[in-house]
């Protein structure tokens, strides 16, 4: 038996099948979206509920309602529109949404998800209708306990945070931030397979730098500026205390915080809460199993590369790590494999005789050892970079659109025939070129994928050639379903590290031959199955699977047999 919340609880009868027990009835059951079947109530639970009169006659099945609502999805204008529309419905009845997203997940990912909602945080308080999740400020963090306790559902087990300071490639956006965690939580139960009952999104408005959004009418967060230094840490620290103290087995994923935040929150929290940052270590893990593959399309070692992480915020930084721990892996020594790292911020290559953040400083090259590559008195730029270093392989970060060029490109392709060049910033908009122009700037040979979908490119003369995404979306929901499953208490490295190798596994396995890099889209929920499984077993090499009723030979079978599917369960009167 789950008791789910004070409304609603799933229970298993005498016969094996599952059931929900309900304990409201009439117009509360209609309002609560975690109850609502809409018309899919059958005669008896009308009668039984007090639903009898307040629905048209017809009953409809799941399928029947799934076609409804996809064809007035279908008539939405624009993809905010549609955007908007599944919000609705996901606020009127939300297994209906997770139904409906699941049978068209390729097609709705963009729309919930990036890039469409980069569009829908920037539209946020314009576009506010219904409060979800839940939301601290100064103005009520010394009621945290209290606050958490308002929640709907009892036994959270995934919880995704933002402090909103460095949302996608858009920066700071307040207290709209929030539709980030509403959208990687539905990929959670979408592509993911943990259930919605037990998620919950929070924004963490600890105020906002912009000017424009304070002074709003319509702006719906705090109009302060933000907490800095630490006053934001005790108010993460009140956060982190609450939320520990109400759901103790919940896993916290940090999400869209700043670069000067990001690292330090991590490390503050990680060992007090099983947690991780998926802009540092979901990015990273991402990044590195695209590379993975594209050596061995190319027949070559990691360790053989010579790897540039354009941009050095969270994501970047990221990236970086993950790499030099793959290089690691693949047999170099730490510095041999920092050796072949080359990280550039906005102000050029990281340079050991400037000042730079901490997490930075690892990848500092010697001044003097690049004091050929550009003109005196600078850094490397991007350009001298790629010659110096005889880079093979270029991943963008920097949320800086059409920043890689044709002379980038060519210049990659004097160190390589098929160099690999991943422009992966989100959302679209922020993207360092497009796909199309990378391959005609490399005569088809380049090695492409990027952070949003793009279609496929067809050069002169050639085959339609498929873009590989690079979505996090490929790690993040496996390795929080992994977690929540072994009941870890620590979320370690080595787990992020086999949840990438399991993406790229699963990449060779299935679709290396036919020149890609990452799967489909459509292959999420195989490959968070695929995640999951590793994550688990690393658990229990790691010693943090906490308390469990298998072992790490049954993980696959347990994953399997507890991922949700969208299915409506008979009622009975609780």
């Amino acid at each position: 038996m789950a008791r789910l919340s004070r409304f609603f609880e799933t229970f298993h009868d005498t016969d094996g099948q599952l059931k929900m027990r309900v304990f409201v009835d009439g117009h509360a059951i209609l309002r609560f979206a975690a109850t609502n079947k809409g018309l899919a109530f059958s005669d008896e639970e009308r009668v039984e509920f007090g639903l009898d009169g307040l629905l048209p006659p017809q009953i409809a099945t799941l399928e029947q309602q799934i076609a409804r609502v996809y064809a007035s999805y279908s008539r939405e204008p624009s993809p905010i529109a549609k955007y908007q529309y599944l919000r609705g419905l996901q606020e009127r009845n939300e297994l209906l949404f997770y139904a409906l997203v699941e049978r068209h997940l390729v097609e709705m990912m963009p729309i919930i998800y990036t890039p469409t909602v980069g569009d829908a945080v920037k539209q946020f308080s314009a576009l506010f209708q219904m409060a979800r999740g839940l939301s601290l400020s100064p103005f009520n963090i010394d009621r945290a306990h209290e606050a958490v306790q308002n929640g709907f559902y009892d036994d959270v087990r995934m919880i995704v945070a933002t402090d909103s300071s460095a949302i996608l490639g858009i920066g700071d956006q307040g207290y709209g931030g929030l539709a980030i965690p509403i959208g990687k939580l539905s990929l959670y139960t979408a592509g993911g397979g943990v259930s919605p009952y037990r998620t919950l999104p929070v924004g963490l408005d600890v105020g906002t730098d912009r000017a424009d959004l304070r002074e709003s009418p319509d702006y719906v967060g705090v109009r302060e500026k933000r907490l800095k230094g630490e006053a934001y840490l005790a108010f993460m620290d009140k956060f982190v205390d609450a939320i520990k103290a109400r759901f103790p087995r919940a896993i916290l994923q940090w999400e869209d915080l700043s670069k000067d935040t990001a690292f330090t929150v991590l490390a503050r929290y990680r060992k007090r809460i099983a947690s991780f940052n998926d802009d540092v270590q979901g990015t990273g893990a991402v990044a590195l199993a695209g590379v993975i593959s594209a050596c061995k399309l190319r027949k070559e070692r990691l360790a053989d590369q010579r790897v540039i992480v354009y941009g050095a915020g969270a994501g970047g930084g990221g990236v970086a790590m993950a790499i030099r721990d793959g290089l690691i892996h693949d047999g170099l020594s730490r510095e041999e494999a920092l050796a072949r790292i080359f990280v550039l911020d906005s102000k050029g290559l990281l340079v050991d005789d400037r000042p730079m953040e901490d997490y930075k400083q690892e990848f500092a090259k010697s001044a003097a050892d690049v004091a050929s590559w550009g003109a005196p008195g600078r850094a490397p730029n991007l350009e001298e970079t790629i010659r110096g270093a005889k880079a093979t392989v270029l991943l963008g970060l920097s949320g800086q659109p059409g920043t890689f060029t044709e002379v980038h490109a060519r210049l990659m392709a004097e160190h390589t025939q098929r160099p690999v060049i991943f422009a992966l910033s989100n959302p679209t908009t922020s993207c360092e070129a497009t796909p199309e122009d990378i391959l005609k700037w490399t005569d088809g040979w380049a090695i492409v994928a990027t952070g949003s979908p793009f279609a496929p490119v067809q050069l002169a003369g050639g085959e339609p050639q498929e873009i590989g995404q690079g979505n996090n979306a490929f790690i993040f929901p496996g390795l929080g379903f992994g977690a929540i499953l072994c009941n870890a208490t620590e979320v370690t490295d080595a787990m992020v590290m086999v949840g990438s190798q399991a993406l790229a596994a699963y990449t060779e396995e299935k679709y290396l031959a036919q020149g890609l890099v990452y799967p489909p889209v459509s292959e999420l929920q195989e490959v968070s199955i695929r995640v999951a499984t590793a994550v688990i077993k690393q658990a229990f090499a790691d010693g943090v699977a906490g308390t469990h009723n298998f072992g790490p030979d049954e993980a696959e079978s347990w994953v399997r047999k507890h991922f949700w599917r969208p299915r409506y369960l008979p009622f009975v009167r609780g």
